[in-house]
């Protein structure tokens, strides 16, 4: 490609990328939101769920996990070991929606058999008496990669009573993301013992991983079920520019690596592409990325001015992302909490309270405006 025809694609691209980004600006909120700490206790808090009657559920990256209730940590044992590496560790932690009587709850982390290669698990465990048994695994990542990103990893449950989960591209965009004979870089949708769906989208396909119900994903860190629509919405981060917003629907295409609105880390352009037939459009496009994790859809009445919308935690810039909707639309973005740290999870809990875990300052709850 000459330099004419070099300089014509950087302005295509730079254009293609703007109009990904139409919506508001990044503004400050006018009067921000004042916090509490309810435990310093972790470094890395990285997933957080709650039980009907108000305790928390917290996972610490390198491999602890602890019951909060009434701001008092009790650490819950035998606890699965963990891989620490790079991105990977001690992630998600989901609660079984018939936890009174059955006592499951689900973790995801990075693990190994070797000590150095390593993909994600996830494991079902029965959780009494502050203690962790009954651990069988009901899915993992394969093969095994040295490389130490992309492990994903949420887990959901649907408004279909499925279980969903993430696993990231494992840092090979090349061959994961696309293929649906290769873990890494999907959602997955499997029965609460791990059994697959026999309407899952792939299950007719010859070599394919049955459990996948989406593709062409990078790293997915954010996973709610829309409380209006049942629907479940996803973020990933994309690499320099082009995080997303999804709406997951069976056997879609999110066109990871094909298409994307970002650019390789060294501002070099790995694709032309921002749009291809038979992949989807995500909902919202963060140029430039904010490395987004965790993400709550707001139904709390203490919190009016956020009721409806998303809230997203972005490492990057150390902040937390009201994302103001209009339907599937982000119509406005607010920056509250500005300068906390790395927000790596945000979970509203059944008494209406929000709470995020920061990495560097431990779990926090965000207090309604006066």
């Amino acid at each position: 490609m000459n330099n004419y025809y070099t300089f014509l694609f950087a302005l295509l691209f730079i254009s293609q990328i703007s109009c990904a980004q139409k919506d508001e600006e990044i503004q400050d909120v006018e009067q921000d939101y004042k916090f509490e700490v309810v435990t310093d206790q972790l470094e890395i808090p990285w997933g957080l769920d709650f039980f009907e009657d108000g305790t928390m559920i917290a996972t610490e990256k390198q491999g602890k996990m602890y019951l909060i209730k009434n701001d008092y940590l009790t650490e819950i044992s035998n606890v699965p070991k963990v891989i620490v590496k790079g991105q990977g560790g001690l992630l998600d932690v989901k609660i079984h929606p018939n936890f009174s009587k059955n006592k499951w709850i689900y973790i995801s982390y990075a693990h190994s058999e070797d000590g150095k290669n390593a993909n994600t698990r996830i494991v079902r465990a029965k959780l009494e008496n502050n203690t962790l048994s009954d651990i069988i695994e009901i899915y993992k990542g394969d093969p095994d990669s040295d490389k130490p990103y992309h492990f994903g990893s949420r887990i959901e449950f649907g408004s279909d009573g499925y279980m969903y989960f993430s696993i990231g591209d494992r840092g090979n965009r090349d061959q994961n993301p696309q293929d649906i004979s290769r873990d890494g870089g999907k959602i997955y949708r499997i029965h609460e013992d791990g059994s697959i769906p026999q309407d899952n989208p792939f299950v007719n396909e010859k070599g394919a991983k049955t459990a996948i119900y989406s593709y062409g994903h990078r790293n997915t860190q954010g996973m709610e079920v829309h409380p209006e629509t049942g629907k479940m919405w996803t973020h990933e981060h994309g690499p320099k520019g082009g995080d997303e917003i999804n709406i997951i629907e069976k056997g879609k295409n999110y066109g990871w690596p094909v298409i994307s609105y970002g650019i390789n880390y060294d501002g070099t352009i790995f694709t032309e592409k921002t749009h291809q037939e038979g992949m989807e459009q995500p909902i919202y496009a963060w140029v430039p990325s904010i490395a987004p994790s965790g993400m709550t859809s707001v139904t709390s009445d203490k919190y009016p001015e956020l009721k409806g919308n998303l809230l997203v935690g972005a490492l990057k810039f150390a902040y937390l992302e009201h994302c103001v909707l209009d339907g599937e639309k982000v119509v406005k973005r607010e920056r509250i909490l500005k300068n906390i740290g790395r927000l790596r999870s945000v979970k509203q809990s059944p008494d209406g309270f929000i709470y995020a875990g920061v990495e560097g300052v431990g779990i926090v709850r965000i207090l309604p405006l006066q």
